[in-house]
């Protein structure tokens, strides 16, 4: 081997030498931008996903949140509604057992009805009007026990309308500028708002505070 091979030879390892360390310094750099880069994602991967996670959890209690105040409100509608459901049927059963006269005895009750309504009313000459009892051929003593109950001097024709629906009586003075309709339904839908604040005080479904209002 002459001495201009020699050193071509030379030049040539050291150029193959110089290229592969180059090589591996660029494989090592590469190597580690690829790490850094992986490690960057993985991190803005996380941060995306805790974000998300975040948003998510705050969404659930928001809902939550949301839910939980709502329930004070339904229950208390349910509880309203159950009320009234309840006194309904108080209601119901009271207007029926005065179509079926129920537990009171009814010409009594006439005579109390047509009292009450007269103490009431100004003028001495009063009409009651009777439903839902047969008349009787002479007997005047319901007028005359109406008359006793009232407490002062009056006069009091009983008439039988054929055409009166539902019991009780209406009474009219003689002139026909006062009536009092004391039928017995007519009388429980006036008294019905203040029975209804009664039982539902009496039952213990509203506090007394809360009785003046139209709702129990």
């Amino acid at each position: 081997m002459t001495a201009n091979q020699d050193s071509t030879e030379k030049l040539r390892e050291e150029i193959l030498t110089d290229a592969r360390t180059e090589g591996e310094k660029i494989i090592i750099r590469a190597r580690q931008d690829a790490e850094a880069f992986l490690t960057n994602a993985a991190a803005e991967a996380r941060g995306v996903r805790q974000e998300r996670l975040d948003q998510a959890r705050a969404e659930a209690a928001r809902r939550s949140a949301l839910i939980l105040a709502t329930v004070p409100m339904e229950a208390d509608r349910f509880r309203a509604a159950r009320i009234e459901a309840l006194l309904e049927s108080v209601h119901e059963e009271a207007r029926q057992r005065l179509l079926a006269r129920e537990g009171f005895e009814y010409n009594e009750t006439v005579i109390g009805l047509a009292s009450h309504a007269i103490r009431r009313m100004a003028g001495t000459a009063f009409t009651v009007k009777c439903s839902g009892m047969g008349k009787p051929a002479t007997d005047n003593s319901l007028a005359d026990e109406i008359a006793s109950r009232v407490g002062r001097p009056v006069s009091i024709t009983v008439s039988y309308e054929q055409d009166t629906t539902g019991d009780g009586v209406v009474i009219e003075d003689a002139e026909a500028h006062q009536i009092w309709d004391n039928r017995l339904l007519k009388r429980l839908e006036r008294l019905w708002p203040d029975l209804r604040r009664q039982i539902a005080l009496g039952a213990a479904f509203v506090a007394e505070t809360e009785s003046k209002g139209d709702n129990p």
